[in-house]
């Protein structure tokens, strides 16, 4: 056996994958598993365990996945997470996990995010469900957004006897899990809405189209609703922009609306009743994962596909597995390059974007090497439609409707890190709401930390 390499992971070929939304990677079968289960030497200080922000017992699971104990592996990943075939996909286990594996200083480390993915998706296909609680406690929670951190926070808070019910503002569950992440790289119906089933087997009741601020106050929820605390999992849903010359015009689009479209309204869909705008040629400004989901997604819809980003291959913030399927499937990458001005032909649609070339300075607060523009580089490049990548902020409207919760300058809710404590009693929060955009695991973190915070906060009530 070669302990030194991985075992590979079958994939979709690129030119297939390049014209379809199907999953690009396929993830083990049990034999594969096996084998890449038995490269772990089951360290006693597992340092894998503390590069993983749920602290799942990943030594432990791995041992019953080498014996071929799927089902025992499953309830083992279940007590930390409950999104594993999710975390098996998205996750940046690079720089977490799998980053820490002793492993990985002579040869490849474990593939713990494709053992987790393999070992979730064994369990949905036996129809195996994570373990609810014995006995309820009689005691109400609030948690608002079916995100990663609001379903994290809710299935933890079932497990321990609350009973929790999720108020998600869209029509369909999952928050960026659905609007934001595409098919390819995490499909609805096999794997986002079965891991929320499992949630919901866990006594979770989830009530969608309640917009808290709008339909329903956080006061309201806790003086007139009978919940005893409230978890705010709202996400960061609110783009931002470069605020250049012509950024209103039409086919300029935020990320997260062009991925809303495609993934939670199925525009990319035959006889899908959402429009999308399918260009020629389209620009995207941005290089983290969300920017190489929106230029993945713009070539399958059939456009020549652009990432632009103002700082060298080595400052991109994507995964390097999401950068390298991006290049395999035929996306150019147009690096140390700045946008400056959306031009508009006289219908006031996009015709083309004034760029500047850029090289690198000094390294700036972040440590990165502060992008510099070269004088008298610039250059208009020819596109016909152009998505802005930025990151989000959180929408304001729960801060805006709730006394005593406190934001900082960047509209995000302030929260203890260590329990999710805001400065308003019983409310706590979570995720890219306190954050602003990060990771789905981040997300899930938070979640977790706040039922911790959440049940000894009603405890010690008593």
């Amino acid at each position: 056996m070669d302990v030194l390499n991985r075992v590979p992971v079958r994939e979709q070929e690129p030119a297939v994958r390049a014209k379809n939304f199907e999953e690009v990677c396929y993830g083990y079968n049990e034999e594969e598993a096996m084998a890449e289960a038995a490269r772990c030497i089951g360290c006693k200080n597992a340092q894998c365990v503390k590069g993983c922000p749920v602290s799942i017992d990943i030594p432990g699971f791995i041992a019953h996945v080498k014996k071929g104990e799927f089902a025992e592996a499953f309830q083992v990943i279940s007590k930390s997470s409950a999104l594993p075939a999710v975390c098996g996909r998205v996750c940046p286990q690079e720089t977490q996990c799998e980053g820490k594996c002793i492993r990985g200083i002579k040869g490849d480390p474990v593939s713990i995010g494709k053992l987790e993915r393999f070992v979730a998706d064994w369990a949905r296909e036996h129809g195996i469900k994570p373990e609810p609680a014995a006995e309820k406690n009689g005691k109400k929670v609030a948690v608002i957004g079916s995100g990663p951190s609001g379903l994290t926070c809710a299935g933890d808070l079932a497990k321990m006897g609350y009973d929790v019910t999720i108020f998600e503002a869209l029509h369909e569950t999952g928050g960026v899990l659905v609007y934001g992440i595409p098919e390819f790289r995490l499909p609805k119906d096999g794997v986002v809405k079965k891991e929320i089933e499992n949630v919901k087997s866990l006594g979770v009741k989830i009530e969608t189209d309640v917009v808290v601020g709008k339909s329903v106050t956080i006061d309201e929820l806790m003086e007139e609703e009978g919940f005893s605390a409230v978890f705010i999992g709202s996400g960061a849903g609110l783009p931002k922009f470069m605020g250049i010359p012509g950024e209103n015009a039409n086919g300029v689009f935020s990320a997260n609306e062009y991925l809303t479209r495609s993934n939670l309204m199925k525009a990319y869909k035959e006889g899908s009743n959402t429009p999308i705008m399918v260009g020629k040629k389209v620009a995207v400004v941005g290089g983290g994962n969300v920017a190489m989901d929106a230029a993945r997604t713009a070539l399958r819809l059939g456009a020549e596909t652009h990432i632009v980003y103002r700082r060298s291959e080595e400052e991109l913030p994507a995964r390097v597995e999401e950068v390298h399927h991006a290049k395999e499937e035929g996306i150019i990458f147009d690096l140390l390059t700045n946008p400056t001005e959306i031009l508009e032909d006289e219908k006031g649609w996009v015709k083309g974007m004034k760029c500047v070339k850029m090289e690198l300075g000094e390294p700036d607060a972040s440590g990165r090497r502060r992008p510099v523009e070269i004088p008298g580089s610039e250059f208009v490049m020819d596109v016909d439609a152009v998505i802005m990548s930025l990151g989000t902020s959180p929408n304001p409207l729960i801060s805006s409707t709730t006394k005593g919760l406190d934001t900082n300058k960047w509209k995000c809710i302030v929260a203890d890190e260590a329990n999710g404590q805001t400065t308003k009693t019983g409310v706590y929060a979570g995720g890219d709401a306190v954050t602003g955009a990060a990771t789905v695991i981040l997300a899930m973190g938070a979640g977790k930390a706040a039922a911790k915070g959440i049940d000894e906060y009603l405890k010690g009530l008593n």
